[in-house]
């Protein structure tokens, strides 16, 4: 754990010259994000994934700025070291340039994040150029954009083939240009994700794209077990809080039933000469 160490997006520039992996995980909420900057992540990302694990929709669509605001307040609070990413939703800075910059400035000013996510390659590279230059940091995110689920036709694994894999190494080439500081690669190839990695100077965070990123960002409740609609095969669990959780929700019912909780040690006293005078 390094405390005292505020990470900002020098820190990812610095970290991919010196080959060094970044860290990130999604967090939603004040305890959670103060937990994960306590153990010394570099970023945390309040993503619109908070929709599907949060919320419980069945993608990321509904998610509203509103909804994105609430949730980067509450991981603001609990963050001290780690670089703050919030993710903007659909139909947020797909609109038009003037509402990107409008609805990253929200993120930013009300909600206390300290850079942006968007989803999609060349064609929003506009948006990223205008958001860079009212000096929010924007973080790009290709291959599998969720907030696209509808026009690929489901959550598929991207650049598979010459022309979609070429497309995705254009696609990260100019987010680089547009002035991204570090670009999110989802559920494409390892070796492709490997070699956009090397054909640019930014920082590549992956997802279900292999370990040639310069960095790895995972649902954290899907490496702590406590999603269980569905578990892509890219998650690896690092523990199962979830049963865990669930074991504990039993036990619990269980006991304030039987009488067993609370016990003496969970209640406070009062001198038996103070009840008697209320009879």
């Amino acid at each position: 754990m390094k405390l005292g160490t505020k990470n900002t997006v020098l820190t990812f520039k610095n970290a991919k010259r010196k080959n060094e992996k970044l860290t990130m995980l999604t967090a939603y909420d004040y305890s959670t994000a103060k937990l994960m900057d306590e153990a010394g992540i570099n970023a945390i990302l309040v993503g619109d994934s908070l929709g599907m694990v949060v919320l419980g929709y069945e993608d990321t669509l509904a998610v509203t700025m509103e909804d994105m605001l609430h949730h980067t307040k509450a991981v603001a609070r609990g963050t001290k070291e780690a670089l703050v990413v919030t993710d903007m939703p659909f139909m947020s800075y797909q609109t038009s340039v003037y509402d990107a910059v409008c609805n990253a400035g929200r993120l930013i000013k009300e909600g206390h994040a300290h850079a942006v996510k968007l989803e999609g390659g060349v064609e929003i590279c506009p948006q990223i150029k205008a958001i860079v230059a009212a000096s929010i940091p924007v973080m790009a995110h290709i291959g599998l954009t969720p907030q696209s689920v509808n026009a690929f036709g489901g959550f598929k694994v991207q650049g598979k083939d010459e022309d979609t894999a070429r497309k995705l190494i254009e696609q990260a080439q100019a987010v680089e240009e547009a002035g991204a500081f570090a670009v999110v690669l989802e559920c494409i190839p390892s070796k492709l994700a490997e070699l956009i990695s090397q054909s640019i100077s930014i920082p590549t965070i992956g997802i279900g794209a292999g370990n040639g990123c310069d960095g790895q960002v995972l649902v954290y409740q899907d490496m702590l077990g406590m999603y269980s609609d569905f578990t892509p095969k890219f998650v690896k669990r690092y523990a199962e809080i979830g049963e865990q959780m669930n074991a504990a929700f039993v036990r619990y019912i269980d006991e304030v039933k039987t009488g067993e909780f609370p016990g003496p040690k969970h209640t406070f006293a009062i001198s038996d000469d103070v009840i008697e005078k209320l009879y």
